[in-house]
């Protein structure tokens, strides 16, 4: 029974030594830096170019509306007329007053022009002559009070249309004919919104924007591009590009924004006001990042970004990271490369710290084992 035990150990131990594990090859990138722009997208509303209400600026019956609710008025066309009865009236009342102030002013003048020789001769007093200058001038300055009230009078007649102050789309019409109207009333008659161009008005963190000075001034990085693409509410892209146009210097303090306008071409008024849109730029371009592509960076368990580069005698070390944003299919990295080193974007899934690799260009096509097995090489 010993003899047995012995022969079958025996038998086991005689047989093929255990195959060693190949070392595995991974697909390398050689990074560089190079100028990225810094895509900044920020959520916003869509703003009238120039917005005007109508108002009534004298006090009447609405007898007529001359435009059509929801279209586009030109400056200057009379939108509606109010009763001109009572400032035609008024008109007519200021032509004769002035008349009558003529009048009444040529005599006084004629007056004391005849009385001047006669007072020099001392035919009549001084003091009678003194009267009648003043007297003049006195009728002189009615008249100038009577003209006043007549160009007054011809203002408020012409108040009575009420014309558009600005060229836009009209909303609808907030008074009917035969409605009272007053200068000093709360709602306007109508609204009219110029919306080509339209504005767009976007949030942006006083602390992103705080750092995005700092970086400007240290050289870090440079100014980018003040063309904007918008994205629409549905998710489609807007055709035209338009351009930031200023920077509120005032922070909100409820939500510690600061307001960015950017202006946009709108020829067929598809933007209207109110809109929630996106809104991206490059804000800044980083002249030294590098791109990276999003399947080799990973993260550990506190969150920081790492990656696999070749080390020295071909083994795998690992180097942490910072990563801006994404830019396509790329991670943006801002720090902890070099240049020239080579990133592991392929075969990263069992990798570890100071493992052994077989590193290939990540171009290099695979040569694959006969049956479809693990690859037997690449670049073979």
């Amino acid at each position: 029974m010993i003899l047995a035990l012995v022969f079958v150990l025996s038998g086991c131990g005689g047989g093929e030594k255990k195959k060693e594990r190949p070392v595995p090859a991974v697909g390398f990138i050689i990074v560089t830096p190079t100028a990225v722009p810094m895509a900044t997208t920020l959520g916003g509303r869509t703003v009238a170019f120039a917005s005007s209400e109508v108002r009534p600026q004298v006090t009447g019956v609405i007898r007529a509306r001359r435009f059509v609710e929801g279209g586009l008025v030109r400056q200057g066309q009379p939108l509606f007329e109010i009763d001109q009865s009572l400032y035609r009236a008024a008109v007519n009342l200021a032509e004769a007053n002035l008349l009558s102030a003529q009048s009444t002013a040529e005599a006084a003048a004629t007056r004391a022009e005849r009385l001047r020789p006669l007072a020099k001769l001392e035919a009549v007093s001084q003091q009678e002559y003194t009267d009648a200058s003043a007297q003049a001038r006195q009728t002189a300055a009615a008249v100038a009070q009577a003209r006043a009230q007549l160009e007054t009078a011809r203002i408020n007649l012409r108040f009575t249309t009420v014309p558009a102050p600005i060229t836009g789309r009209i909303g609808r019409a907030l008074f009917t004919s035969g409605a009272l109207v007053s200068a000093n009333q709360v709602e306007p008659l109508a609204v009219i919104q110029q919306l080509d161009p339209i504005f767009v008005d976007v949030q942006e963190s006083s602390a992103d924007l705080l750092s995005l000075r700092r970086a400007l001034a240290s050289g870090g990085a440079q100014a980018g591009s003040t063309r904007v693409r918008l994205k629409l509410e549905d998710g489609s892209d807007y055709p035209l590009t338009g351009t930031v146009q200023f920077s509120e210097m005032l922070v909100n303090e409820a939500t510690g924004t600061v307001t960015l306008r950017v202006r946009f071409p709108n020829p067929e008024g598809f933007l209207l006001p109110g809109m929630f849109v996106q809104a991206t730029f490059d804000e800044s371009i980083n002249p030294s990042a590098y791109l990276v592509p999003q399947q080799a960076v990973q993260r550990d368990f506190g969150g920081s970004s790492f990656v696999y580069v070749v080390g020295p005698g071909n083994k795998a070390v690992r180097r942490k990271i910072e990563t801006a944003r994404t830019r396509g299919a790329d991670w943006i990295v801002t720090a902890g490369l070099k240049p020239g080193d080579r990133v592991i974007i392929q075969g990263t899934a069992n990798l570890k710290q100071g493992a052994p690799i077989r590193p290939v260009p990540a171009s290099t096509p695979e040569r694959i084992a006969p049956g479809g097995g693990t690859p037997a090489g690449a670049g073979r």
